[in-house]
């Protein structure tokens, strides 16, 4: 992308106020868990510390299980067009880990997970170990195309923002089709 995605800007705000604000519309508490070193954009949201070792995107849910009082759901930054009704969906789920698998792809880091997975999940971290194996070998249940349709089109709500093109076709479809 360039730049931290964080503070990548889609619809005129950054990737980060997307996830805080489907957060707090999901009447969730919104938390931001990052290394020391991570430059955010400014928002009005609690930051919690990740170890700077390993480098791993299970660090920080491990990290964030270790400090949270109870099961927490994980959305990822590049996930900007998550909604709210799909994060209270998620953590209105009854098992311990699910993870959404729809529009053709696990997303193993959106979802819901509990507290006795943090220990499995930071050794899977220092191992250097796969995350989409690492959730399944925990038996994570999955959020599939039906779940997720009830909030919305999944191509549209799991859309991934890893290169400058995916933003331009999200920025595209979240504005609409033309005027004919």
């Amino acid at each position: 992308m360039g730049a931290p995605k964080a503070g990548v800007h889609l619809a005129g705000r950054t990737l980060l106020e997307h996830a805080v604000a489907a957060t707090r519309d999901a009447g969730l508490r919104p938390v931001v868990v990052a290394k020391g070193d991570m430059a955010l954009p400014a928002v009005d949201v609690e930051r919690w510390p990740e170890p700077d070792d390993p480098r791993h995107p299970l660090t920080g849910v491990a990290a964030a299980l270790e400090r949270a009082a109870g099961p927490i759901v994980v959305l990822p930054v590049d996930l900007p067009a998550v909604g709210p009704g799909l994060l209270r969906a998620l953590a209105d789920r009854p098992e311990p880990l699910v993870v959404v698998e729809a529009a053709g792809r696990l997303h193993p880091l959106l979802g819901r997970f509990d507290p006795t997975h943090a220990p499995d999940l930071a050794a899977a971290a220092v191992a250097g170990a796969p995350v989409v194996r690492t959730v399944l070998g925990l038996g994570a249940a999955r959020m599939t195309d039906d779940d997720v349709r009830r909030h919305g089109d999944p191509a549209t709500l799991l859309a991934n923002v890893n290169r400058p093109e995916d933003l331009a076709a999200l920025e595209a479809r979240l504005a609409g089709p033309p005027p004919t």
